[in-house]
């Protein structure tokens, strides 16, 4: 039986991913599958994870991230080569929230790739495991997540949806060898950000959100907020009463 770690990225081509697979395979050699939707992109990426870890291998496969059959399709692909060990979850987009409650087609899409198709990802793969037993799935959710706000309500919920849904595949598999870790990062420089940057807001790098997530997985911590500040930043913001958030221009 191979000892090499199967490792499974889905939303391969976006920032964080991409660093993350950088860090896996510098650190050791591992069979690596990149999940996306252009298949260029995901040429490039695994390309240049070629150059950097000659010893690994890598395939990508290119699926609907809003199609249930597609993602179904998708694992079922994955699996046939052997279950994974470590599925990385990290698609999504930040969406204009003034363009969703403009347009309910806007406001939808930005529900189903943020919040359902993540869980239809991590549903896939859970019954996959669930019939090894054993796993580590990984769902990126966000701060954005533990608290509705007017400036990316829309983007919130759906990551909230992510963080329920991840606290309900814990409870499932409480007690055995399938684990669950759920990622909190808060504003990283991305290109996802890079409106949010040019009106001056502070972004973590890239490099230590990827390198943070990384640790978390490897300690298997059920939650962790990338950078940990995020942890007490949430935890204020969550209780402040009504009457004071309601003031506030977040």
């Amino acid at each position: 039986m191979s000892s090499t770690k199967k490792i499974v990225i889905v939303g391969a081509t976006s920032a964080i991913a991409e660093h993350c697979a950088r860090l896996w395979v510098q650190r050791e050699a591992a069979e690596m599958v990149l999940v996306g939707r252009d298949a260029a992109r995901l040429a490039s990426v695994s390309a240049d994870l070629k150059v950097r870890s000659p010893q690994s291998s890598f395939r990508f496969l290119c699926t609907d991230f809003l199609d249930s059959t597609a993602i179904q399709a998708t694992v079922d692909a994955v699996g046939a080569a052997g279950a994974p060990d470590i599925v990385l979850i990290a698609h999504g987009a930040l969406p204009d929230q003034g363009e969703c409650q403009e347009s309910l087609a806007a406001c939808r899409d930005a529900l189903m790739l943020n919040g359902v198709s993540p869980a239809l990802f991590a549903e896939a793969f859970a019954e996959a495991m669930h019939k090894v037993g054993r796993g580590t799935i990984v769902l990126i959710g966000s701060v954005a997540g533990d608290r509705g706000r007017k400036s990316n309500y829309v983007y919130g919920s759906a990551k909230g949806m992510v963080s329920r849904y991840a606290q309900g595949l814990q409870h499932r598999f409480a007690g055995s060898s399938v684990k669950v870790v759920l990622l909190k990062p808060g504003p990283t420089d991305t290109p996802m950000t890079a409106h949010l940057k040019t009106q001056g807001a502070k972004l973590a790098s890239v490099e230590s959100v990827a390198a943070q997530i990384v640790a978390a997985i490897e300690r298997g911590r059920p939650v962790a907020y990338v950078p940990g500040k995020w942890r007490l930043i949430m935890q204020i913001i969550r209780h402040l009463p009504a009457f004071v958030f309601n003031k506030l221009n977040i």
